[in-house]
């Protein structure tokens, strides 16, 4: 039996464990052999939240720390959720468990290539086309039923009213320029009639981006190969996970714009879709707009929220 795994209390020391996989790699060594796994080449995975190993070419374990609970809830719940509902592969389920308080589980990995490293290359019409899918793969995640993807945390309702609260304060931290700032108050004043809080809610993923996708190539032909990480879900309004794809994808492109909406099911936007889809993107749970639009140059290009609205989803 390898050491026990420590317990932290905050973040920091927890992403400082992570960052040192030596201290951790013996224990998610021992819990794959524990299920009969290969072990002899693992790799680990850099990036992300949790402490992540590769098991070979066909498989993935995912340590989640207890204060991280929730994505090992929202992951599980989704997997089991969305097995056999969508028309692009998702990680199937191998073997879970709990070591030391850590929830863990053993997922397949997929093949294909990773959306970063294939999108800035692709021509035009291949966005286009990969967008549309984008849409089409939003709409299919969401027609699946909830099940008990209905009972996660936080409810919408109280998850919308919680990011206003806080949206002014956030996004004058993050330096948004006072221009934009200034337009805030109203908008808000608009979300709260805008956006649905009660409604029927949505299987919610969050990160529609292309660290979360894998695309492979046929004659030529650029398409939808995977689909991964459900560690942030939530249950609420469907627009809310158009987000991703407008800010790292579209780039306001018409056509891009154009194709991920109809995809989605949605025709040419108005004026009411983009103010609520411009409120979402300020109160989307990791927001941060001087990071995340992909627009060269949109804070010189647009004078306000209004503008920028219009310069995001272009038509």
């Amino acid at each position: 039996m390898s050491k026990p795994l420590p317990q932290f209390t905050d973040a920091e020391s927890f992403r400082a464990f992570r960052s040192d996989p030596p201290q951790w790699l013996p224990i998610a060594l021992d819990i794959a052999r524990s299920h009969g796994l290969d072990t002899t080449a693992p790799h680990v995975f850099a990036t992300g939240t949790n402490l992540v190993v590769g098991l070979g070419e066909g498989l993935i374990l995912k340590i989640f720390p207890p204060l991280l609970r929730a994505q090992f809830v929202s992951e599980r719940g989704s997997l089991t959720q969305l097995k056999g509902r969508l028309h692009l592969p998702i990680p199937e389920i191998v073997a879970e468990g709990m070591r030391d308080g850590w929830p863990y589980l053993v997922i397949t990995r997929l093949a294909g290539t990773l959306g970063s490293e294939a999108w800035p290359q692709l021509p035009e019409g291949q966005k286009e086309r990969l967008l549309r899918q984008i849409g089409e793969t939003i709409a299919a995640v969401q027609a699946a039923p909830l099940g008990p993807l209905a009972q996660i945390e936080p409810r919408w309702g109280d998850f919308m009213r919680a990011q206003m609260q806080g949206c002014k304060a956030r996004h004058t931290r993050l330096g948004l320029a006072p221009k934009f700032l200034s337009g805030l108050d109203d908008l808000l004043r608009d979300a709260a009639e805008l956006i649905p809080m009660d409604a029927p809610p949505v299987i919610l993923i969050g990160e529609y981006i292309p660290e979360n996708f894998l695309l492979a190539c046929h004659d030529d032909q650029w398409s939808l190969k995977g689909l991964f990480d459900f560690g942030d879900v939530l249950a609420g309004w469907r627009d809310y996970d158009l987000l991703g794809p407008s800010a790292f994808m579209a780039a306001g492109r018409p056509g891009r714009v154009r194709s991920l909406l109809e995809g989605f099911g949605y025709a040419k936007p108005d004026f009411a879709l983009k103010r609520r889809l411009m409120a979402l993107m300020l109160l989307h749970r990791a927001s941060d707009l001087n990071s995340h639009i992909c627009i060269k140059g949109w804070q010189e290009k647009a004078g306000d929220l209004v503008e920028l609205q219009d310069l995001i989803w272009a038509d």
